[in-house]
């Protein structure tokens, strides 16, 4: 069983929970696999928080595009992040919006790592 914190030393938290959990029967072959791809996949939460306040600079839903929610990013886009309040939601869950987009990769990296 591969260690998550050797593989990924970046993630923390419930993310770094879901990856153990998620990785815990692979070899350490397709550990390593997985992590590389991921590396690569992941958003770090910083990146949506700072993408989220250049909304407030007239640039609103480039966080959204980032995490391939492409509709609400073209809303916030054409509405100013929903007259700034959906900026203002974003600013505070930006962690939470990077985690979902993330759990989404991370599976379906596992799904193509085992099946290979």
């Amino acid at each position: 069983m591969a260690n998550i914190l050797q593989l990924l030393p970046e993630i923390i938290g419930e993310e770094q929970a879901f990856i153990s959990m998620l990785i815990k029967n692979m070899t350490d072959e397709e550990a390593q696999q997985f992590a590389n791809v991921y590396r690569v996949r992941r958003k770090d939460p910083q990146t949506i928080l700072l993408l989220t306040l250049v909304g407030f600079l007239g640039i609103a839903g480039i966080q959204r595009f980032i995490v391939d929610q492409i509709g609400l990013g073209i809303l916030y886009l054409l509405t100013a992040g929903i007259c700034f309040i959906g900026t203002i939601v974003d600013l505070i869950n930006y962690k939470s919006i990077a985690f979902e987009y993330n759990q989404k990769q991370a599976q379906q990296i596992a799904a193509i790592v085992r099946s290979s």
